[in-house]
């Protein structure tokens, strides 16, 4: 089975210079979590990708006016994309290696066709690739800028996380 064969053909794209509000209400209106960012709508080249974990992290957690910020401002780039011709199994391996829910799909001029996401890969590759790229794409990221290895204690939360390994603990209020 090759990646043209379970990708997302009709994907909703924006360009650099839109807002997060803009891109937040695609998300709802194409029901989905990421959009990838192309340099324009007649090139259609990505130069990147947002999130709705982006949105959240970088914009909202920030104090952020979604309104007026742009997509650039916290935007994931580069992004990570692979060939329609390419097999399942290597676009397995691409999304276990970079620790992506999704991957983008360009065409041979570089232009975005598609998009590949954990749920395509769940409905159409075997049991064991599926459960690779969901245990890849859930192990920790040690190496996210300015993130702490382990979070201790964060005060807007009403609860506490132990060391790595064990599970969070409710405080009582």
């Amino acid at each position: 089975m090759k990646v043209k064969d379970i990708m997302t053909t009709t994907v909703a794209c924006c360009t650099p210079d839109a807002t997060l509000q803009e891109v937040a209400r695609a998300m709802c209106d194409f029901d989905c979590g990421e959009i990838p960012v192309v340099d324009g709508r007649d090139t259609m080249r990505p130069v990147g990708v947002i999130t709705d974990r982006d949105i959240a992290c970088r914009a909202v957690a920030a104090n952020k006016n979604v309104a007026t910020t742009t997509v650039s401002e916290c935007m994931t780039s580069p992004c990570v994309s692979i060939g329609p011709d390419a097999s399942l199994d290597a676009c397995c391996a691409v999304m276990e290696r970079y620790q992506i829910r999704r991957v983008l799909v360009t065409d041979q001029e570089g232009r975005c066709c598609g998009i590949v996401s954990q749920a395509d890969v769940a409905n159409n590759a075997s049991r064991d690739n599926t459960a690779g790229v969901v245990k890849a794409v859930s192990r920790q990221k040690l190496t996210r800028p300015g993130a702490p290895a382990i979070i201790a204690e964060h005060p807007s939360l009403k609860f506490r996380l132990k060391p790595a390994g064990k599970p969070p603990l409710q405080t009582a209020h």
